[in-house]
């Protein structure tokens, strides 16, 4: 499937509420567009897969084995592999999430 309409994904919502995403994989990583409300968060957490955030609209600041910092549009965050991260939605918006190698809890 070399194509894929974003849209057409059904939608699921994570956590205790506020963030919405549609996601698809390609052979090697996991893809999610997220779309998120102000207030919104998640919680610290570590995976093995190394975690990009693209924030396209909005702010999120991120916290990555203790450092702080705000992504949005033109800063995205790397979380690397295993490293404790968490989130907090700072304005309602949007982001593309990409983890490699694939993660199979979503």
């Amino acid at each position: 499937m070399p194509f894929i309409d974003i849209r057409a994904l059904p939608t699921f919502e994570k956590g205790v509420g506020g963030w919405r995403g549609r996601q698809f994989r390609s052979p090697s990583m996991t893809f999610v567009h997220w779309e998120f409300d102000a207030g919104a968060s998640v919680h610290e957490h570590a995976h093995a897969q190394e975690e990009v955030w693209e924030v396209t609209s909005g702010a999120v600041e991120v916290t990555i084995d203790g450092v702080t910092a705000l992504a949005r549009p033109g800063v995205a965050a790397v979380v690397p592999p295993n490293a404790p991260h968490s989130l907090r939605v700072i304005e309602a918006g949007t982001a593309i999430v990409v983890d490699h190698p694939l993660r199979e809890d979503f």
